[in-house]
């Protein structure tokens, strides 16, 4: 068992990791990736069982899609670090021929990517999909996803919603990222789904539970919550609260950094402020 201290710093190394890349290649998305670093850490360090040799049909294994494939920065690092290929090849995100594309994508065959994310609200249904799959197979893993709160207004995420409760998809855990942000401003502003989304997952036939992104203890308690009730006949919903941008003091809670790489300025700045804790890239 990874211990909170040693995900604390992991998540550390990985928002370094993010800043990096970005800056790098002055193109990216950091603000949402860094926002849910303690996220990664904790479901590739210590919730789910996964193989780093990578078999694309998981068969017996726990598996997880990013469907907000926009902050594949974050998804790339989690999977270097945690054995997928060489945390060196961090270093070509968004090159020319590199696997690590600003979206992931399955054509470029890269450990860990099991569907391409570059457009949004299609994850969940795939995550349903497999998690179905895993069902009729006799697989008992359990299939995870992580969407965006702005990614909730596309209307695919609905009927996956709908299929995976009436199909009673209880080896399905989705979380949801809710820092209230999108590229063009805040979600209530660009379109404002509602303050009762607990209500609505309920109504839609899930179990709807809450957690804090950046606190360990509640991810850790949240995540094994999540875990027992799979199996007992219906999708379990986590809402996780997180700040675009957290820590680093000037980038939290700006829709600005949705899509903006820091300046040598900036990186400087954030660096200073998350320590390197496994040796930068």
């Amino acid at each position: 068992m990874t211990n909170i201290a040693e995900l604390q710093s992991i998540s550390s190394q990985m928002r370094r990791d993010v800043l990096r890349m970005v800056h790098a290649v002055k193109s990216g998305h950091p603000g949402g990736s860094i926002g849910c670093a303690d996220f990664f850490a904790a479901l590739y360090f210590e919730v789910m069982k996964h193989n780093p040799s990578f078999d694309m049909n998981a068969a017996e294994e726990d598996v997880f899609f990013l469907s907000n494939g926009h902050i594949s920065p974050i998804f790339y690092s989690a999977l270097a670090r945690s054995g997928y290929f060489e945390v060196s090849e961090l270093s070509t995100f968004r090159k020319l021929n590199s696997r690590l594309q600003g979206h992931p994508a399955t054509a470029e065959h890269l450990p860990g990517i099991r569907m391409a994310s570059g457009s949004l609200g299609q994850g969940i249904s795939v995550a349903a999909g497999a998690a179905l799959a895993k069902k009729l197979n006799g697989d008992k893993h359990i299939v995870y996803a992580l969407m965006g709160d702005g990614e909730i207004q596309e209307g695919q995420n609905w009927e996956a919603f709908m299929f995976a409760a009436h199909q009673k998809i209880d080896n399905l855990i989705v979380t949801i990222d809710f820092n209230g942000q999108q590229i063009d401003g805040s979600t209530q502003k660009v379109m404002g789904i509602g303050a009762d989304i607990e209500d609505k997952m309920k109504a839609f036939g899930w179990t709807v539970l809450h957690m804090d992104g950046h606190n360990f203890e509640s991810i850790l308690a949240t995540m094994a919550e999540a875990k027992n009730l799979c199996g007992q006949g219906k999708p379990i919903f986590i809402m996780m609260k997180t700040e675009m941008g957290y820590p680093v003091d000037f980038m939290m809670g700006s829709h600005k950094w949705h899509g903006v790489s820091p300046n040598d300025a900036e990186l400087a700045n954030a660096l200073s402020q998350l320590p390197e804790t496994l040796g930068d890239y």
